[in-house]
């Protein structure tokens, strides 16, 4: 059988899937193996190897079963997949530098390989799972993780840009002032940012910027007497059981949301907007606030573009996997692939 992995080669974790000519997914479900990227390239390569063959050997199959492979990581790193001279943001090894995992995977398994970062595999996932392989439409996605990273689909084709660093919406500016009951809040990027999607739109945002800011209204919360990163990590729970505070918490992101996509509806026209993320692996109750905060935060839209639908991303822990090698699959039938 001739198969298409995907790996998503994640700061702790490589998650992996396989998909058939066919476009059937052989692995349902999530499929992991430790990364040890923080031990540098040398061991995270042999770990998603080992991990691979793994993968491959639960589904009876072997490498000499696989054809090609779509990779996706967190970036910086160029359309070649070279991560820039800062490294991968959450790789903490200064072997990363400059380092092309992309190329050196190639020859280690001596099979093509296709390249993503991390947030634009899971925007092409999205798309797919809603339009199909064969689709022509625009979709807009933003992934709310730790960071908040996000993919623009053109046609079916996921924008890269000179550079690889196309879609950075995580730090599109935002005029954040408008959102209401936020006056005082002056929300900090780690890019050095303030006001951009991901100061507001991120766990990061929450624990550095939000939580903060509404603790400071609600002294005696329960989340004032903990460490900020154990707090905020609490803040979707206690959101989703009807915390007052932690609702307008993830009120202030939808409404950054909904100003947000407001820019690229004007933009891009597109057929859907996407969010997947952390913020929705919650129940449909909380999902359909959230999604109707959203839209209720965004600006008055044209008559033709009120019913633009927004959906939640589906299958959020296998996105990134699934939308390597869904990638992988669309350039080895174009011939983009060697």
């Amino acid at each position: 059988m001739d198969v298409i992995a995907g790996v998503d080669l994640g700061g702790t974790a490589v998650n992996y899937t396989l998909l058939d000519s066919q476009e059937k997914f052989l692995i349902e479900g999530l499929c992991e193996y430790p990364a040890l990227a923080k031990q540098g390239p040398d061991i995270c390569l042999r770990q998603i190897v080992d991990g691979l063959q793994i993968a491959l050997r639960n589904c009876g199959l072997t490498l000499n079963d696989v054809v090609s492979i779509g990779l996706d990581t967190p970036g910086p790193a160029s359309a070649a997949g070279q991560f820039s001279i800062e490294g991968p943001t959450n790789f903490a090894n200064a072997e990363w530098s400059r380092f092309d995992i992309r190329g050196t995977l190639a020859r280690i398994l001596e099979k093509p390989v296709a390249y993503l970062n991390d947030a634009n595999a899971a925007a092409i996932w999205g798309h797919y799972s809603i339009f199909g392989s064969e689709s022509r439409e625009t979709s807009i996605s933003s992934v709310i993780g730790t960071g908040n990273g996000g993919g623009i689909i053109v046609e079916g084709n996921v924008i890269k840009g000179k550079n690889g660093f196309g879609a950075e919406l995580g730090h599109v500016l935002l005029p954040y002032q408008n959102i209401a009951g936020t006056d005082g809040l002056t929300p900090k990027c780690n890019c050095g940012r303030i006001g951009d999607l991901e100061s507001l739109c991120s766990l990061t945002g929450i624990e550095k910027n939000i939580l903060p800011f509404f603790l400071g209204k609600y002294p005696n919360h329960e989340l004032s007497h903990l460490d900020s990163n154990v707090a905020a990590k609490k803040v979707r729970g206690l959101a989703e059981a009807g915390d007052k505070l932690c609702r307008e918490v993830f009120r202030v992101q939808a409404n950054a949301l909904g100003l947000f996509f407001d820019e690229m509806i004007n933009t891009f026209d597109p057929d859907a907007l996407i969010v997947g993320g952390g913020a929705l692996e919650t129940g449909r109750e909380f999902q359909h606030w959230f999604l109707t905060e959203i839209r209720r935060a965004m600006p008055q839209q044209r008559n033709e573009q009120v019913d633009i639908p927004i959906y939640v991303m589906p299958n959020g822990d296998t996105a990134g996997a699934r939308g390597a090698a869904i990638e992988a699959l669309k350039l080895a039938r174009t011939g983009g692939l060697a």
